[in-house]
């Protein structure tokens, strides 16, 4: 029995090897088993099927801010329509605010570990004291009636009165309240800074409500746990907020404020009127009049009315410390008004940047997606952070207490408006899974943050984009990279995978793959169209190959589905002419060649040239002793003469033209398949670039070879001289072979040499370590 079960198992381990043996892993497979079946919702092209539908949540919501206790309480009324062909018996909701309560599963599941050396702000952090986590008063139907709910940490289930059907809506309403967190205290996108000086809050509040989540033919209900990294996957709907805060509070919004004249003086309302026409920003709060407000605090209150449409969240800022500057910029008959909002202690960089930095952002998204549908678009300063809401926005960029500010935190600034303002266009109006793929918002927006950057100013010094910028990730420890489609929780570095390497993988495609044409042709088909709608990376892969017949399959694979990372070497160079099989120059020519290859031993032979035999024996030489072999005989010319009267005058043409034959091996070292980019350099002090296309390597993917053809010699030849492609390792890109020097510091010691084992200085070495 034990011997027929080994056979068995051998037998089966055979076959599995043989099958994987034979599997087709070349590079250039297409995409057919990892991307979803096209179908009636989502086509082979990449567009939105003839069937596809997406379900609709509008808000009425109420909200009132506690000054007094770093409170929100609030109450909604949510109409959820079933634009779905399923019938619903129970909705998800989600409770990301859950993630802050005591018992959140995200500090459960964060790893730690106690070193020689640990911070205080470490210990506090372990200590968790702070309850964040919504309180949750009622639920009830459009009836009044209570409806039972299940919460699961941050989704909340809530069961139906009855299934609801396809075409119907439903309403009901919510009561809650939590308290707000110190973001520089307790972290997070959401929440209040506090101005001890002053006894004042700047509050920054999002996250606020218990949101509907999505559900789609793609995931069914999109209800992954909020665990920290993986942001917010919403539908679309209609919202109208109240928003009740202290009276002397400033507030901005997602939306158009509905009241200005209950909660705006004559000349604020006078001011805004003039930023619509105005190319510069206005003062609509001054920092004369925030400096003011902030000396008092008001017992009153007011309540500012927002109304936004087709929008798939809601946030807000509100602070008594607040100057508010706006300018509008021109759509066609349109006005979108880009605005700032921010502290004294954000000046002066955000009254000189940040509006114009807005209206930047909008007009140079528009002109590579679609024009900025909404009617504003906010930037909000707050200390250390950046995060995105429809139309609204909170950035980081913090001058010196003296006014006086860095390069890098100017730059700083800029950028963040930039990548979180984008933000509107990914994820906010192409509404892609932020909770399932984190690269679809961050690094599509990431990649149009570059582009906007290089049109800010020239040389403008962008974090991320440049093919340079991810070599240090990608030629890391494999151990500690994630695929680009990896689930945002479970991604080692989110920056660099989510960010940073799509943002050049996207740049590599735009000017390397497929040229800038054809890319931003490509690339501005599928923001239109899936412009409020929700697209899957089948979606974006498929649309970017259709719109512009180039097949990316391979470059989709490697990119986004591996870690391989691009090494490719010039490992050999072969120089070859043609024979001519003219004797006039061809026996001169190995003449030359003959005599220039002289080895040692023939250095040291001709020393001995009189102690030969020969030379001691003359009567042994015959003809072929002092036979010329390279002296051009009769018998020579008439088979050369023989040779080109064979010929036709094309031939003899292409003989006669002094070519010079190049054969280049390369080898894929580090598994990326990559064009190939090749400067060569003539010894006539020439230069010309050959493009070679990815598809060089489909045949064999580790190694091929290629031959160059030239009148003229070559001098030196270089793979991706531009530095295009990402390579992780230069010096193996170089014909001559050439190697980059590391750098090392030299320094003086305070020691001098000393006599310490051969100039050793303990003392010294001591000090270094520390």
């Amino acid at each position: 029995m034990k011997s027929t079960l080994f056979l068995i198992i051998l037998l089966i381990s055979g076959l599995t090897l043989f099958s994987q043996e034979n599997y087709n892993y070349n590079k250039f497979k297409q995409l057919k088993e990892e991307l979803a079946t096209p179908n009636v919702y989502r086509t082979a092209s990449g567009a939105p099927g003839h069937e596809y539908w997406q379900q609709k949540a509008d808000y009425k919501i109420k909200i009132r801010l506690d000054d007094a206790n770093q409170r929100i309480y609030g109450e909604e009324s949510i109409s959820y329509h079933n634009q779905s062909p399923d019938v619903l018996k129970y909705i998800w909701l989600q409770l990301d605010q859950n993630m802050r309560a005591k018992n959140s599963d995200t500090y459960k599941i964060q790893s730690s570990s106690l070193r020689e050396r640990v911070s205080f702000g470490q210990l506090q952090n372990m200590q968790n004291d702070f309850d964040g986590g919504f309180k949750l008063d009622y639920i009830k139907d459009s009836k009044g009636n209570d409806l039972v709910s299940t919460v699961n940490k941050t989704m909340m289930r809530v069961e139906l009165p009855q299934p609801l059907k396809p075409g119907e809506t439903f309403s009901f309403s919510v009561k809650w309240w939590y308290n707000i967190n110190n973001r520089l205290e307790d972290g997070g996108r959401s929440g209040y800074e506090y101005f001890e000086d002053e006894d004042n809050y700047l509050y920054t509040i999002a996250q606020f409500y218990p949101r509907m989540a999505v559900y789609n033919e793609v995931e069914g209900w999109q209800h992954k746990q909020f665990l920290g990294t993986g942001e917010f996957t919403l539908p679309f709907g209609d919202f109208e907020v109240s928003l009740t805060v202290p009276a002397d509070h400033v507030v901005g919004a997602t939306g158009v404020l509905q009241n200005p004249k209950d909660v705006l003086t004559k000349q604020q309302i006078n001011s805004f009127e003039k930023a619509k026409t105005s190319d510069e920003p206005v003062m609509i709060v001054s920092q004369e009049d925030a400096e003011k407000a902030e000396q008092s605090k008001s017992d009153k209150e007011k309540t500012w009315i927002f109304k936004a449409e087709n929008v798939r969240d809601f946030a807000f800022a509100s602070s008594r410390k607040f100057i508010w500057d706006a300018m509008g910029v021109k759509f066609g008959d349109r006005t979108v008004m880009a605005m700032s909002y921010y502290p004294k202690e954000g000046n002066p960089l955000w009254e000189q940047y940040s509006t114009r930095v807005v209206a930047h952002t909008v007009k140079t998204y528009s002109k590579y997606t679609f024009d900025y549908p909404y009617p504003v678009a906010i930037s909000v300063h707050t200390d250390r952070i950046g995060m995105e809401y429809p139309m609204i926005c909170f950035n980081g960029g913090r001058p010196e207490k003296d006014g006086t500010y860095s390069e890098r935190t100017k730059y700083g600034m800029i950028g963040v408006i930039i990548h979180e303002v984008g933000h509107n266009f990914f994820p906010m109006i192409v509404n892609s899974d932020e909770r399932q793929w984190t690269w679809m918002d961050e690094g599509l927006n990431t990649f149009c943050e570059f582009l906007a950057e290089q049109e800010w100013e020239p040389n403008y010094p962008s974090r991320r984009g440049m093919p340079s910028s991810i070599v240090p990730y990608m030629k890391g420890d494999k151990k500690f990279i994630s695929p680009i489609m990896t689930n945002s929780e479970s991604v080692w570095n989110l920056g660099s995978n989510a960010y940073a390497k799509p943002t050049v993988a996207l740049n590599i495609l735009r000017e390397t793959v497929m040229g800038r044409e054809l890319f931003d042709y490509a690339f501005k088909e599928y923001a239109q169209r899936w412009m409020f709608k929700h697209p899957t990376p089948a979606d974006f892969f498929r649309t970017m190959e259709d719109a512009s017949a180039v097949d990316l399959d391979w470059f989709w694979r490697g990119w986004f589905y591996t870690t391989d990372n691009c090494d490719i070497a010039l490992e050999k160079v072969s120089w070859y002419q043609p024979d001519t099989q003219n004797p006039e120059i061809e026996k001169p020519l190995k003449k030359k060649l003959d005599t220039e290859e002289v080895t040692m031993i023939d250095i040291r032979n001709a020393k001995l040239a009189d102690e030969t035999y020969l030379a001691n024996n003359p009567e042994a030489a015959d003809f072929y002793t002092t036979y010329d072999k390279y002296k051009v005989t009769e018998k020579d010319k008439k088979e050369y003469e023989r040779f080109l009267s064979s010929l036709d005058e094309d031939e003899k043409e292409l003989l006669g033209s002094n070519l010079n034959f190049y054969q280049l091996d390369f080898k894929n070292v580090g598994g990326l398949v990559m064009p190939l980019i090749i400067k060569f350099e003539f010894t006539d002090g020439t230069e010309e670039v050959q493009r070679i296309p990815a598809e060089i390597w489909r045949k064999n993917n580790e190694e091929v070879s290629k031959l160059f053809m030239f009148n003229k010699e070559v001098k030196q030849i270089m793979l991706d001289p531009f530095y295009e492609t990402a390579d992780t390792d230069m010096d193996n890109n170089y014909w001559p072979e050439r190697q980059q020097p590391s750098r090392f510091q030299v320094y003086k010691s305070r020691y001098g040499s000393g006599n310490y084992g051969g100039g050793r200085n303990p003392m010294q070495e001591a000090k270094d370590k520390q």
